[in-house]
């Protein structure tokens, strides 16, 4: 699906070092400030734009089931060849519709968007968020991260501020739990000025 996504440029063609790159970064120490919020096994989780894998094969160890999303083709045939946990499902699908995931009409303990959404421009993102808070069950969280500063070579990016996504969040039943801006953990980044903002929303269960 890659090439008729857009938000996915150039991952494609930097698909091998970006493999390598991502599966050195310890699951623990990049979702630190969120770990709390995943709750105990065994969770449905839905990781949005999956990448390397690395994110939902850690989760499955954990004893969680992952529903793996990722449109990139090359990204995603290397995580399935990599990682062959049976409780991991990958999936090719895409913001802002997820119409593949919908259209399963199942929801999930926890819905995370690691470096994803910052790729939609604005009308992509006010129509991919109800999208997002349908897929959240009650009680359930949604955990999203958004990068600050410059955008790679090649990459389609947008500054995207809390402040929007919170209120935006805030429109499709969406709770703010956690807001927390972080440095990068990756050197080459800090250096050149890239922060991020930790986001994650509750969708209050039934009174």
């Amino acid at each position: 699906m890659s090439s008729k996504v857009s938000g996915t440029e150039g991952y494609a063609e930097e698909a091998e070092a970006l493999l390598r790159h991502w599966r050195a970064i310890p699951f623990a120490e990049l979702h630190r400030p969120v770990l709390h919020l995943i709750p105990g096994a065994p969770a449905r989780i839905l990781d949005i734009g999956s990448g390397a894998g690395g994110d939902a094969a850690s989760l499955a160890e954990m004893g969680h089931t992952v529903v793996a999303v990722e449109p990139v083709d090359a990204l995603r045939t290397a995580a399935m060849a990599m990682y062959t946990s049976p409780r991991i499902e990958w999936l090719d699908d895409s913001l802002p519709d997820l119409a593949t995931v919908h259209a399963r009409k199942q929801t999930y303990d926890v819905v995370m968007l690691t470096a994803v959404w910052m790729h939609l421009d604005a009308q992509q993102r006010a129509r991919a968020m109800p999208r997002v808070a349908a897929l959240v069950r009650e009680a359930g969280v949604a955990i999203m991260s958004l990068r600050h500063g410059p955008v790679p070579l090649g990459r389609r990016m947008f500054e995207v501020s809390a402040r929007e996504t919170i209120d935006l969040a805030a429109l499709h039943g969406l709770r703010l739990v956690l807001n927390l801006s972080v440095a990068s953990i990756q050197q080459a980044n800090r250096l050149s000025g890239v922060r991020w903002t930790r986001l994650a929303f509750e969708k209050p269960g039934a009174n």
